[in-house]
């Protein structure tokens, strides 16, 4: 996956003008945009890493200069990585039978961080959405169901969002996946109405993991 060129950095309160800004108050404003952060927290990040910038920034330049030129997009799966197949696609621990299934690769992080699941992912890249008109060939569905039979998959969880394009997603893939007999099932007990992954607690996503129920 090519990484996307980021627009000009936007000024905020109490930049100097754009004529006027210096190279590390652009990386400030820069920094300022990521999720998560803001001006306070961008400026002491900033100010950490050209304090020891002999250390920390020249090796934090040299691996973002990296990953910028060699992520992609598992061919398998979907996830971020440096190679055509994930760590989690090749590890053969993880040939477990069961696959699931999340809207992005946020949550399959997130699933990750609770150390919960010992199978394999699969990406969709987004939820089915009749407003943006996302169909499912604009999805990774396709590639899911030609998994099922390649991977001999037994269960496929469905870990999609609790929000009206998640559970249509789910819906739609439960009614695919069907004709395959293979087992579908939800996250249960723990998700919230409206919920995504990457804003739960690791504790949560581990009970509703757990938990899940034949969708």
């Amino acid at each position: 996956m090519a990484p996307a060129d980021l627009p000009p950095p936007q000024p905020f309160a109490g930049d100097p003008p754009p004529d006027g800004q210096d190279d590390i108050q652009s990386l400030i404003a820069l920094m300022a945009r990521l999720p998560g952060l803001g001006p306070r927290s961008a400026r002491r990040i900033v100010l950490q890493l050209v304090r020891r910038r002999s250390q920390q920034l020249a090796q934090l330049a040299q691996l973002m200069d990296r990953v910028a030129r060699t992520s992609r997009e598992c061919l398998i799966c979907g996830n971020i990585t440096d190679r055509d197949a994930c760590a989690i696609c090749t590890d053969p621990a993880r040939a477990t039978g069961e696959i699931c299934v999340v809207q992005d690769v946020a949550d399959l992080w997130a699933l990750e961080r609770g150390r919960a699941f010992k199978g394999r992912y699969h990406v969709l890249g987004g939820t089915l959405s009749a407003l943006d008109e996302v169909g499912p060939d604009d999805l990774r569905i396709p590639l899911l169901l030609s998994r099922i039979d390649d991977e001999r998959i037994t269960e496929v969880i469905l870990a999609l969002s609790a929000t009206v394009d998640g559970q249509t997603t789910a819906h739609y893939i439960a009614d695919a996946l069907a004709p395959s007999g293979v087992v579908v099932t939800g996250l249960a007990q723990g998700v919230p109405i409206g919920g995504e992954l990457d804003y739960l607690d690791d504790g949560t996503i581990t009970a509703a993991l757990r938990a899940r129920r034949t969708f």
